[in-house]
């Protein structure tokens, strides 16, 4: 498997990610093959959708006060926190834990960084479509069949620093199914599935870093992944009641 970082100019409300990324393709000398999964930093879809906010002109509610004094948030920030989660569990200094469109995240995907001072970014609007759209873009243009992935990082429980995740899938099935299949001793697997989409993720985050390297596009080459347009991209959920995470939160502690 090949990784190949891009570099892009800065991205503004209104810009057309997909021409500017072949532009920059195209000054590189170099193509999409088919076959490629072409990742994107969320964020620079999320800008240029306009979903970034100053929230310093944002009122808070008196929730959002006495959660921001809290978790050492600024009030206008965590108000709209508020606003585009769907659940809400509690925090650390800096960041509240949040259910997303199912996604266990920091902030309801809300981020600081790498937006400017007293405002932040949020997700797109529907992660899965802005993929499909990207995809759609791409293949009319270049010809080429590829897969797309939207990337942004969260943190894994009990594990220091970020990873990528799939945020936006497209062109691709997400999830290799291996129960049935037989380990090194000949015994069949019962519950282990492959979460492909989230590997590709973390992969090209590696390669994107989370500063100033705006590294906001990376092409994934020969990954072995298969190209379809038969695909969901909510393969990846799990029901919280088969999720050993949200199924145990708040449970008693067992001390064996």
């Amino acid at each position: 498997m090949k990784l190949i970082p891009i570099k892009m100019p800065l991205i503004q409300k209104g810009d057309d990610i997909i021409a500017i990324f072949l532009n920059v393709l195209h000054d590189k000398g170099l193509k999409l093959e088919d076959g490629d999964i072409v990742t994107f930093a969320d964020k620079i879809a999320a800008i240029s959708e306009g979903r970034v906010i100053n929230f310093e002109y944002v009122e808070p509610s008196e929730e959002a006060k006495a959660l921001a004094e809290r978790y050492v948030l600024e009030p206008g920030f965590v108000e709209v926190v508020l606003r585009e989660a769907d659940e809400i569990f509690g925090g650390v200094i800096r960041a509240l834990l949040t259910v997303k469109n199912d996604i266990i995240i920091a902030n309801a995907g809300m981020d600081h960084k790498n937006a400017p001072v007293h405002s932040a970014t949020m997700w797109p609007s529907n992660p899965n479509d802005t993929a499909a759209k990207l995809r759609g873009k791409l293949e009319r243009t270049t010809g080429k069949r590829v897969g797309v992935l939207l990337v942004d990082s969260h943190v894994a429980p009990m594990r220091m620093g970020t990873l990528g995740f799939a945020l936006g899938i497209a062109g691709f099935r997400p999830v290799k199914d291996c129960r049935g299949m037989k380990d090194l001793y000949g015994k069949p697997l019962r519950i282990t599935r492959i979460n492909l989409a989230d590997d590709l993720a973390s992969a090209a985050h590696l390669v994107m870093g989370e500063t100033t390297e705006r590294i906001a596009i990376a092409i994934i080459r020969n990954s072995n992944v298969t190209i379809t347009d038969d695909y969901d991209p909510r393969e990846v959920v799990i029901p919280k009641e088969e999720c050993l995470f949200m199924k145990n939160l708040g449970k008693d502690r067992y001390t064996p």
